[in-house]
């Protein structure tokens, strides 16, 4: 069987769609159609059917997608042990972030990686919801995700999901609040408060659930944004209180004061996603290792939030990728 024909019927798995897989592989539909007809050809037995206007896989189409998928990676592999036999981790890794990671912990990463010849980094941010990771990671080699602890929505894709961060979700107040000089808050002391959210199926919703429940009663929402510097903005502002990330949000604004919620589970899960393929090649691990690297020592220079306002961490001189 041609191997390009295996990763076309491993794209309709994963994307669902002939129209979609035409797309991401620069195809006609019909051509992506005519191909995976010589594949069934070359099989001896109908891998699609139709369904409604669109086709889905047959039993025997996701057990020979499946068997795609374990070629992809063995031809990764191979390519990648030929990169280490060179010691040469090059080509180019794109990588998706969202706004708050992409602010702090990666500036710091590629500059790590400049000193490695012929590795290119192209990265962009974007701040999907919870549902949308998993299939980003078809457009993108590294994806970072954050969900909560307990929530993985991209548990059964198939996806290699490296451990980032766990992050601390901290309560920021202004400064002149009535809870401002309090070592720590709770939910009984939140639920009257008036609140800046977050888009409906974005993470941080869960935890405001959660202190609506601890608290006895609901609480009140008054804007919704995804950017940060605008949520900081409006807490210093005196117009609400909110989340705030402990390690990614960088260093606090004047006229804001963070405190630690106890009482309820605040904390979020920072990963990053890759397709087992794509994690096979050495320019891929490359970038890998020093995510970890980095993320590791944004947690460690990360002063913990006390009375006032959290320190930011400790700037760091930027070096060579290290294993």
């Amino acid at each position: 069987m041609d191997v390009r024909r295996l990763d076309l019927l491993r794209e309709l798995a994963e994307r669902g769609s002939v129209t979609a897989v035409a797309e991401a592989t620069g195809r006609t539909p019909s051509a992506v159609s005519q191909q995976l007809k010589v594949l069934e050809r070359e099989a001896g037995m109908p891998l699609t059917e139709r369904s409604g206007r669109g086709v889905v896989l047959t039993s025997a189409g996701h057990a020979l997608a499946r068997s795609a998928t374990e070629v992809a990676v063995a031809l990764e592999r191979a390519s990648a042990l030929w990169d280490e036999f060179r010691n040469h981790p090059s080509g180019e890794v794109t990588l998706l972030t969202f706004p708050t990671v992409g602010a702090t912990l990666l500036p710091q990463v590629l500059a790590d990686l400049r000193s490695v010849a012929g590795l290119v980094v192209r990265a962009t941010d974007l701040d999907p919801e919870l549902a949308e990771f998993p299939d980003l990671t078809n457009e993108y080699d590294i994806v970072l995700a954050h969900t909560m602890p307990g929530e993985l929505p991209w548990g059964g894709r198939g996806l290699r999901a490296l451990p980032l961060l766990t992050e601390p979700l901290d309560i920021g107040l202004p400064a002149d609040h009535r809870l401002a000089g309090r070592s720590h808050v709770t939910p009984a002391d939140l639920v009257e408060e008036t609140w800046l959210g977050v888009p409906p199926g974005f993470p941080f919703e869960r935890i405001l659930h959660a202190i609506e429940q601890a608290g006895g009663r609901r609480v009140e929402v008054s804007q919704r944004f995804s950017d940060m510097r605008i949520v900081e903005a409006f807490i210093a502002a005196g117009l609400g209180i909110a989340f705030v990330p402990r390690y990614t949000s960088g260093a606090v604004p004047e006229g804001i004061v963070l405190k630690p919620l106890r009482g309820v589970a605040s904390v979020r899960q920072i990963f990053a996603l890759v397709r087992p393929d794509v994690s096979e090649r050495l320019a891929v691990r490359t970038v890998l290792e020093v995510l970890v690297d980095r993320a590791a020592r944004l947690e460690r220079s990360y002063d913990h939030p006390s009375r006032g306002t959290a320190a930011a961490p400790a700037a760091e001189a930027s070096g060579p990728a290290t294993g």
